[in-house]
């Protein structure tokens, strides 16, 4: 009787997430990827803090993280997800779609927001995942994300 050994995860430290990602600062918002299962889950985080160029502008006084860069956070982490084969790297995770996504609670400086992204469906260049963020073991923000994977010669 044989058994399939369980996938082995990976974890990724920021500069092999910059090795895979094309984002950099001020769009760079994975820190870290603390587990990837190929074709079923992968977490991380992204530590908040004050110095974050869009606390500037969005409440000042009052800063939290816009929502929009939090489902740009997961949707960053999930395309960390899409492109493990050797052959994707070098292409681009294409975000296409956000469906239901709910924004819970604020997130402030000084926050660590904690990402999850767990797989919905997987085919060889499209990917859908329900990711969460959260903050403390509180869900701040989840929805439904979708991509594609791009060589970077079609974006063009």
């Amino acid at each position: 009787m044989s058994q399939e050994a369980p996938a082995e995860s990976k974890v990724f430290d920021i500069m092999q997430v910059l090795e895979i990602l094309p984002h950099r600062y001020p769009f760079m918002l994975v820190d870290r990827v603390t587990e990837v299962i190929p074709g079923e889950k992968i977490t991380g985080f992204k530590n908040v803090t004050y110095n974050e160029p869009f606390f500037q502008g969005h409440f000042p006084g009052s800063p939290i993280m816009p929502g929009v860069l939090q489902m740009e956070a997961l949707a960053q982490l999930s395309g960390i997800l899409l492109l493990q084969k050797p052959e994707d790297r070098g292409s681009l995770a294409y975000f296409m779609a956000i469906d239901r996504a709910r924004f819970r609670k604020p997130v402030f400086p000084g926050d660590r927001l904690d990402l999850v992204g767990n797989v919905l469906k997987l085919k060889s260049r499209l990917l859908k995942v329900h990711g969460q963020a959260f903050v403390g073991g509180a869900l701040v923000s989840e929805g439904e994300l979708m991509f594609q994977i791009l060589p970077r010669s079609e974006m063009i």
